[in-house]
């Protein structure tokens, strides 16, 4: 039974798993440099010890970069928990960054 205070899309256990996150850049662009130190900062403040990130430079592995069929850069895919969010930009903003992986109140 679904829980109605809780939107539909969104995992209730999601504060309490883990995060799995692949970020993926090109190269040490200004605008990867900025995703990678934001996404961090972001993740210690907000889920500390609960996630794994996998930066991805799609220069070094294109072959992954095609599977993904990636749209634009700086891209982060957040694979777990459930449901699989694609959040793209510099991650500057951070209550989007939030609402994305599931961590908006």
């Amino acid at each position: 039974m679904t829980d109605p205070s809780q939107p539909e899309d969104t995992d209730p256990d999601a504060e309490d798993g883990f995060y799995v996150l692949h970020l993926f850049v090109t190269g040490a662009s200004l605008h990867s440099t900025r995703a990678i130190a934001n996404l961090k900062q972001i993740c210690e403040s907000y889920i500390p010890g609960k996630y794994s990130l996998e930066v991805i430079d799609v220069y070094q592995q294109k072959a992954l970069a095609e599977q993904e069929q990636l749209i634009a850069l700086p891209l982060l895919i957040k694979r777990m928990p459930l449901p699989e969010r694609r959040l793209v930009g510099d991650l500057s903003n951070t209550e989007k960054v939030l609402t994305g992986l599931g961590l908006s109140r």
